[in-house]
């Protein structure tokens, strides 16, 4: 029998690409909702500007909310600036710069009461373009960037440059909740329309700046992996750190990822129906609801075109948040899709004997893998979304097996910790972690590369319905996690024995985030969610891993309020 390699190795480092940033789709920001601080000061402000490359290049450009325009200065002269006038006085306590590839490698920020004597805020010698997040503090009505040393021959160039702070020292009027407008998006992102259930933590700062950095993240992401490689009108989310450049795992994560960012970007319709189109087009060989699992760099599905039950369990929920968004009366039925992927799942992808998930639709009686589950599959809001959609009681049956599993394990297998292995076997009988080798690597049965998901899957549930079991599994990790730690993330290392004992010294997103989910459960974890938070914003985004990237931003997502079940 032929089984799909799903085997998840630590990515190596590599520094974002110039060509990723440029190959960014553009993303028109509305401005965030405003709040008592740090609010946004300069969107649509009047700016001028040191020089002006050309035509279409004018500095009310850097301060328009679009980052499909830009200022851009005469190229080849040092130095140069680009200044905005805020209409009064405000104290700045942020200055955030998007550059294009021409970029300032030594530049100052300044502020200025009258437009003539000038005050740094902020200098480097030192800047390497792309995004530039900047804490200032300084008072002023004008503000500016006054590049000295250009980082490229060419001139200076910003996508956008935004100042944050308070104008006038009073306090700003809140901006109102982004509401759905006609033939857009009915669940905006930012509009936290959708509640969590009572209780649920949220780092602290902000609304507005929490959800502008799931924003900032999210554009990196699809910068470094949402491609359209193969034509067709085909989007693929690309997953340079698997074991093919196209894998199940990673569509689903994207039209999840991109129905829940609708509103923030324009193109997400586009891109999701794009990702959609290239699932249709490469069903499984097997079941032919489901999608294959892997493909090659010519998009063409290689080792027997079977299908990964994690993919097509997102790709499904991913379908009813479109239903949500966008409503099913154009070219795709999303719903009509949606339900007839879920009941393939359920024909391909269930075990009828235990109701709990196979790993793919490859695993048939009589086979040795039919008695495994994979932990990471394991999600339970998924269940409860499918019920709701179908109307099918047994998607109660399947949430209740699993979860009924994941209690027992803790308490057998993991009573310190909490913590879940990346397989569990015997599901026939009496289930009990992988003792070795069953699928992909000596620590199957261990809390590693798969497994490291489950505090984001299990808390995700938690978090939006406030299930009693999986408020309960997720308090456990977090319990054990955070007394591990001393409450410092970066001593959460890649992988666990079931006892606590580390197998690593590494210290990935993949396993330090989705721990900052089960922290949302515990209202004694407030310090905690917020270092888990701060680790993940000053951890850079590696190029090189889908895998840790796609996991990060999901649970910056749910972190800020964004998740939601359909």
């Amino acid at each position: 029998m032929h089984v799909p390699p799903r085997l998840r190795r630590p990515p190596a480092v590599l520094t974002l690409a110039l060509a990723a940033v440029l190959a960014a789709p553009a993303l028109v920001l509305a401005a965030p909702p405003a709040f008592t601080a740090d609010s946004l000061l300069s969107q649509g402000r009047p700016a001028t500007s040191s020089s002006v490359e050309g035509s279409g290049f004018a500095p009310a450009a850097a301060f328009d909310g679009d980052t499909s325009t830009r200022w851009a200065s005469a190229e080849g002269v040092d130095p140069q600036w680009v200044r905005v006038d805020l209409g009064r006085s405000a104290a700045i306590s942020r200055v955030r710069l998007t550059w294009e590839a021409a970029y300032g490698r030594a530049y100052r920020i300044q502020v200025s009461g009258d437009g003539s004597s000038w005050t740094d805020l902020y200098s480097t010698t030192t800047g390497d373009g792309a995004v530039d997040d900047l804490s200032v503090s300084g008072t002023g009505r004008y503000v500016r960037m006054h590049g000295t040393v250009r980082g490229t021959p060419y001139g200076y160039s910003l996508y956008e440059m935004q100042v944050y702070g308070t104008a006038g020292g009073s306090t700003p009027t809140p901006a109102p909740t982004p509401t759905p407008t006609a033939g857009g998006p009915k669940v905006p992102f930012g509009g936290h329309t959708i509640p969590y259930a009572p209780g649920m933590l949220r780092p602290g700062g902000s609304q507005a700046t929490l959800d502008q950095k799931v924003v900032d993240y999210y554009r990196r992401w699809k910068a470094a992996f949402v491609r359209q490689n193969c034509g067709n009108g085909w989007y693929q989310v690309f997953s340079p750190d698997a074991d093919h450049p196209y894998v199940a795992e990673a569509q689903g994560y994207g039209m999840v990822i991109t129905a829940t960012m609708a509103g923030a970007d324009p193109d997400a319709k586009k891109i999701f129906d794009g990702l959609l189109k290239y699932v249709l087009d490469h069903p499984s060989s097997i079941t032919p609801g489901l999608h294959a699992a892997e493909q090659d760099a010519s998009c063409k599905s290689v080792n027997g075109g079977d299908s990964a039950t994690d993919g097509d369990l997102d790709i499904a929920y991913g379908l009813l948040l479109a239903d949500r968004q966008w409503g099913s009366s154009g070219a795709h039925d999303y719903r009509q899709l949606a339900i007839r992927h879920i009941n393939a799942i359920k024909a391909g992808e269930v075990n009828p004997t235990t109701r709990l998930l196979k790993l793919g639709d490859w695993s048939s009686a009589g086979g040795e893998h039919y008695w495994i589950s994979r932990s990471s599959d394991w999600m339970a809001a998924h269940f409860r979304a499918f019920r709701k959609a179908t109307g099918d009681a047994a998607w109660d049956t399947i949430r209740a097996d699993h979860q009924n599993l994941i209690t027992s394990l803790q308490s057998r297998h993991a009573p310190g910790t909490g913590l879940l292995p990346d397989f569990v076997v015997d599901t026939n009988t009496t289930a009990r972690p992988a003792p070795g080798e069953v699928l992909e690597d000596p620590n199957d049965g261990s809390y590693w590369w798969n497994a490291c998901r489950t505090p984001w899957r299990i808390g995700d549930d938690a978090v939006t319905g406030g299930d009693p079991a999986s408020l309960a599994a997720a308090r456990k990790l977090n319990a054990w996690i955070k007394s591990k730690t001393g409450g410092d993330p970066a001593k959460i290392v890649n992988g666990y024995r079931l006892n606590g004992t580390a197998l690593s010294g590494d210290n990935d997103p993949a396993f330090f985030a989705p721990f900052a989910v089960a922290a949302m459960t515990d209202p004694g974890s407030q310090a905690w969610l917020d270092a888990l938070w701060k680790r993940m914003l000053a951890t850079p985004l590696d190029t090189s891993g889908y895998f840790s990237a796609s996991i990060q931003l999901q649970v910056m997502i749910t972190v800020t309020g964004n998740h939601w079940v359909p």
